[in-house]
């Protein structure tokens, strides 16, 4: 990547590190966003559940 003066001020704005799957704390309503569900009590149980069951594995599934 090349810096240049023509930058729009959201690229500027980009984070330096990006973070993917589980690298960092997540909670069940992480879980149900990366999935592409709405946090309703249901999917957050649901969410929880599967945490519970295969730990880590629940949210790479959802994030690259």
């Amino acid at each position: 990547m090349t810096t240049n003066s023509t930058e729009s001020s959201d690229e500027r704005k980009r984070p330096t590190e990006l973070y993917t799957g589980a690298e960092r704390p997540f909670d069940p309503e992480d879980l149900v966003k990366a999935s592409g569900r709405e946090p309703t009590p249901d999917n957050l149980k649901w969410a929880k559940r599967l945490i519970d069951e295969k730990g880590v594995a629940a949210l790479e599934r959802y994030l690259p």
